[in-house]
């Protein structure tokens, strides 16, 4: 997650006109409120970093889904007109994304990685990880040659459940737990786990890292664990701000969580079984504090070295 390059936050008179007899009005197509949003978007400066890299995609989004439109075929509907009622929900939505800053993902109840979707809310953080393209690449190859001999699995951290599905998909023989330290996320999760039929296959576990996991052994755990660092956190542009702290901040070098993984893993795993965890831009603190472990970094298509991997016997044993 990038939060230093944070766009200006103020708002402007515009935003604080009465509506009563202006956009409702005077913008009937789809086209009309996506010239609208994307005006309002640029004047108040909003960040986009949850899944769109722009204001333009953003409105894009926000406004397929306010109106229950295919999220990937905005062209037939540029000139549709939209009734009264839907326009309501249009501005409301425009208008709390570009005044209050809140997230589309939250005012549409949906996040994306890759084709596929999850239901989320306030209790978790918009999904955003680099183990979504890993998993869809195979990428874990060679450090596993097949992914039909994963029987067991953990997803830590879990929040929204988003990547016990991906590794559901990803690894067809595995049962996954799926754990977090949240009840609130776990609720999420279970809702986005029962819509993919996955109930059989993904266990949700309500557990503060391996707390609640006492001789289970798996062949990999994945964690996208907080990792954000407490001079971040003080810079987070204001969409951050609205989603659980719980699951962005991981203390004064943002390594909190991770340096519990790596001494806590081992005894959870398999022989030759697999830690993979994703650290964002914190290479260089991982390695400065773990100078003496044989880590493995897994390149991103982005060029991005944010997952690194131990295996079993390279883990330290905690005492």
């Amino acid at each position: 997650m990038s939060g230093n390059h944070q766009h200006g936050y103020g708002g402007h008179p515009e935003e604080e006109e009465n509506h009563d007899s202006g956009p409702l009005v005077e913008f009937v197509t789809v086209r009309d409120w996506l010239r609208y949003a994307v005006t309002r978007f640029n004047r108040a400066g909003i960040f986009c970093g949850h899944g769109v890299g722009d204001t333009y995609d953003e409105a894009v989004w926000l406004i397929l889904s306010t109106l229950a439109l295919p999220p990937d075929r905005l062209e037939p509907f540029l000139d549709a007109c939209i009734p009264s009622d839907e326009r309501m929900a249009l501005l409301e939505n425009i208008d709390r994304r570009a005044i209050d800053r809140i997230p589309t993902a939250y005012l549409v109840h949906e996040a994306w990685l890759g084709a596929y979707r999850f239901h989320v809310d306030e209790r978790v953080i918009v999904p955003r990880s680099y183990f979504a393209e890993l998993l869809d690449d195979n990428a874990f190859a060679p450090w596993i040659e097949d992914p039909e001999t994963v029987t067991g699995a953990l997803d830590l951290c879990t929040g929204s459940g988003c990547l016990s599905i991906l590794m559901a998909e990803a690894f067809p023989n595995a049962d996954i737990v799926a754990a977090d330290i949240s009840a609130d996320a776990l609720a999420v999760a279970q809702r986005n786990i029962a819509e993919y039929g996955l109930d059989e296959r993904i266990e949700p576990a309500q557990s503060d890292l391996f707390g609640s996991l006492d001789g289970r052994l798996f062949d990999l755990i994945l964690c996208n664990p907080p990792y954000v660092t407490a001079e971040s956190m003080e810079r987070l542009p204001p969409e951050y701000l609205h989603e659980p702290a719980l699951a962005l901040a991981a203390g004064e070098d943002g390594l909190d969580i991770v340096r519990r993984l790596i001494f806590e893993a081992a005894r959870h795993l398999h022989p030759g079984g697999i830690l993979a965890v994703e650290v964002g831009h914190n290479r260089e603190r991982v390695e400065n504090a773990f100078p003496a472990l044989p880590l493995v970094w897994l390149t991103t298509r982005s060029g991005i070295d944010a997952v690194f991997v131990l295996r079993q016997e390279d883990l330290p044993v905690k005492r």
